[in-house]
């Protein structure tokens, strides 16, 4: 008579302990999953390996029979995809998914995804879009359970692979970032060491510069040089653009400058070789502008050439000329046409101002120019003052000026005064 009945509580019971059975299979396998995950990120698996071993999770173990993965680096990419067509490749994500803030199931699947997906599983960061999962034919066969139960584990797993991938490429750009901080830094000790270490105070010539490149490094140059006895030269040069390239370029200037010093008999020899020099060096993509100046200590006579560079002041007995008298910048042709040299005869108290275009074309707040007229001023007001403390007003007169606009090129100054 209880037989039927012991048939039927035994067959409850196989039925409940499959459930439990295949319930606990599910569990293992989410567990394991996350596990294998965690020692890959842990043990620093590329991003390629972590993706092989999401698409084994979700492909073998889980039978999702169509996937695409988009993430965004500088630009949205399908980071892995199968079961699909070709067509597929072609899928924006800017105007089909960026609407999808939460997971959600394609009712519609027709439209907008051609039948293939089912459900979106979209990755956020702070309201960014880091990733869009797309998932499709979820089979459920090998275990018997929701789909809603699957989505919350493959969500999970999906945050889980992209912030990991995210990692890496984070610690990719700060090691790019670290090699650019140490470049920089190598050019601007390089740079650094393009001035000249001291500069003369003496009965008859004392100098002073400032310089205050925009960024890390700039390519504004000052140099005195010493080539012999009674002569001294004077040069303030800009290369045309700024940073690392424009520091590197000018190094090698301030080398074939010095270099060809040493056997060049006339100012007028010298622009032309360095103009050739220039050339081979930058193959026309950059010039340079440049003021030289060669000084005899003795007769007191100023020989100089002003090839395409701001002008310098030389004030003396309050009438204050700018010179001028040159030829074009290095640079910007290929054979340099004729080069005249200024001569000038020297009085005692005369003081000579040479500065990049950076200084005399900051503009204020309404847009105008601070111009030569300043300088021109302050040195008129400053007649005693030493040229340290000359260029020191006038930085601080351009910080007055500028107001809370930075500054928007690199700024050079150098002065002599003539005793």
């Amino acid at each position: 008579m209880n037989t039927p009945t012991r048939s039927k509580n035994e067959k409850l019971i196989l039925e409940t302990l499959r459930i439990a059975n295949s319930a606990l299979k599910l569990k293992n396998l989410k567990l394991n999953s996350l596990l294998e995950v965690t020692n890959a990120i842990n043990n620093n698996f590329t991003t390629k390996q972590l993706l092989k071993i999401f698409e084994f999770v979700l492909r073998n173990q889980l039978n999702i029979s169509k996937l695409s993965l988009y993430t965004f680096n500088t630009r949205w990419q399908c980071e892995l995809t199968y079961g699909l067509p070709e067509e597929m490749n072609n899928f924006s994500v800017e105007q089909n998914l960026l609407v999808f803030k939460e997971v959600t199931e394609v009712k519609d699947k027709s439209k907008l995804f051609q039948g293939h997906f089912e459900v979106i599983i979209p990755v956020y960061h702070k309201h960014i879009p880091l990733a869009f999962l797309l998932l499709g034919d979820i089979k459920e066969d090998i275990i018997e359970s929701t789909r809603t139960k699957h989505v919350p584990f493959i969500q999970t797993l999906t945050n889980i692979i992209i912030v990991a991938i995210e990692n890496k490429k984070l610690a990719k750009d700060n090691v790019k970032q670290a090699a650019v901080r140490k470049e920089m830094e190598l050019a601007k000790e390089m740079q650094e060491m393009l001035f000249p270490v001291s500069l003369p105070k003496n009965e008859k010539i004392e100098c002073a510069a400032e310089y205050k490149p925009m960024g890390e490094v700039g390519g504004d140059y000052y140099d005195f040089i010493k080539i012999s006895e009674n002569e001294v030269v004077l040069c303030m040069a800009d290369v045309s653009g700024k940073g690392v390239s424009a520091a590197l370029l000018m190094s090698n200037f301030q080398a074939n400058l010095r270099a060809l010093l040493n056997y060049s008999t006339s100012l007028t020899d010298l622009v032309r070789d360095l103009n050739k020099r220039v050339i081979e060096s930058t193959k026309g993509d950059k010039f340079i502008t440049m003021f030289i100046a060669k000084y005899n200590l003795v007769t007191r006579v100023l020989t100089y050439v002003n090839a395409g560079q701001t002008p310098p002041l030389l004030l003396a007995d309050k009438t204050s000329i700018l010179l001028t008298t040159g030829c074009p910048g290095l640079g910007m042709l290929d054979e340099m046409p004729s080069v005249k040299e200024g001569i000038i005869s020297i009085n005692r108290n005369t003081v000579l101002l040479c500065y990049t275009d950076g200084v005399i074309e900051i503009e204020n707040e309404k847009g105008k120019e601070f111009g030569t007229s300043k300088l021109e001023l302050i040195l008129l007001d400053n007649p005693e003052a030493s040229m340290k403390d000359i260029n020191r007003i006038i930085i601080q007169q351009l910080e007055n000026f500028k107001g809370d606009r930075p500054f928007v090129d690199d700024i050079a100054l150098f002065g002599c005064r003539f005793f």
